[in-house]
């Protein structure tokens, strides 16, 4: 079911949508509560038996095909990873929006451990590439992506758009020392969740691409000595699951600078429906401009 309908996308419809892709899908929608808003709408269905995710436009619908695409893979490879649901052809797209269906974790909010995180990502970066193509990471083709859809000032944007501008040639001087091949492209805390035998589990999929390893070490450092949000206990843990401290790799600096960026621009997607949203890219454009410490940002 494909339209070019277009509708503001908020969390009331991003749930409308929902509801009409649970009935392509054959899916009841007992209990729908919103679970996460960011590039998709994350539902929690049938307290948390299914989670489904709404993209935020039909823009989206290559990035989920290869989504479903890759969950299937990571099946056949055996690596742990969020298995679609339902005997329906995913994704279902309703009014242009690509919707799937997935199998709930726990209670979606038990989350794996950082030498459990370091062990997962290490087991990823040594899988062979799959047989579909996966395109090579462009960040800042995601950064333009964000501010297209942002609600926020014009200076504001042209601000961000410029520096997008002079990181990307500081980027594409950058000599990697890891190999390059399959990324999660988001490798954060958030998304490794426990199933209900307490295994973790890797989620959200849709951002696979080809890549230097480093990208993928990137949340955990920066989550560690730029935010504060891993004790330095945590970010050893990660470091001796992987078995490389990405921190002391010359080029650190600008990629934390671009990954910087893309969280700041991600978030400005929210910033026009969510005043909270709104407020944290105020703040976190004016560390920028002045340099300030990011020790005050809050996870999103």
């Amino acid at each position: 079911m494909t339209t070019r309908q277009h509708t503001n996308f908020d969390a009331t419809a991003a749930e409308n949508i929902l509801r009409k892709a649970c009935y392509v899908a054959g899916v009841e929608p007992d209990g729908i509560e919103m679970h996460r808003f960011g590039d998709h709408a994350v539902f929690r269905i049938c307290g948390g038996r299914i989670i489904s995710r709404v993209g935020r436009s039909p823009d989206r619908l290559p990035s989920v095909r290869r989504e479903v695409a890759v969950a299937l893979w990571l099946r056949e490879e055996k690596y742990p990873a969020a298995r679609l649901v339902t005997k329906a052809e995913q994704p279902v797209v309703v009014d242009g929006h690509p919707v799937t269906f997935w199998q709930g974790l726990a209670d979606g909010h038990t989350y794996a451990n950082t030498r459990e995180m370091g062990e997962l990502l290490r087991r990823l970066h040594t899988l062979e590439s799959p047989s579909f193509p996966l395109p090579d990471l462009q960040p800042f083709d995601m950064v333009h992506q964000h501010l297209k859809h942002a609600v926020i000032p014009a200076d504001t944007r042209s601000y961000l758009a410029s520096t997008a501008d002079k990181l990307a040639s500081e980027y594409n001087r950058l000599a990697f020392s890891l190999p390059s091949g399959p990324l999660h492209g988001d490798f954060n805390a958030g998304n490794i969740l426990r199933d209900d035998a307490g295994h973790p589990k890797l989620i959200d999929l849709d951002g696979f691409v080809n890549g230097p390893h480093e990208w993928d070490l990137m949340q955990a450092a920066m989550s560690y000595d730029s935010f504060g949000w891993h004790t330095e206990a945590e970010y050893t843990d990660f470091v001796e699951g992987y078995g490389f401290d990405v921190r002391e790799w010359p080029g650190y600096g600008v990629l934390r600078s671009v990954n910087e960026l893309l969280m700041i621009t991600w978030l400005s997607q929210n910033a026009g429906t969510n005043p909270r949203a709104a407020d944290e890219v105020a703040k976190r454009v004016e560390t920028l401009r002045t340099g300030g410490s990011r020790r005050d940002w809050a996870p999103f």
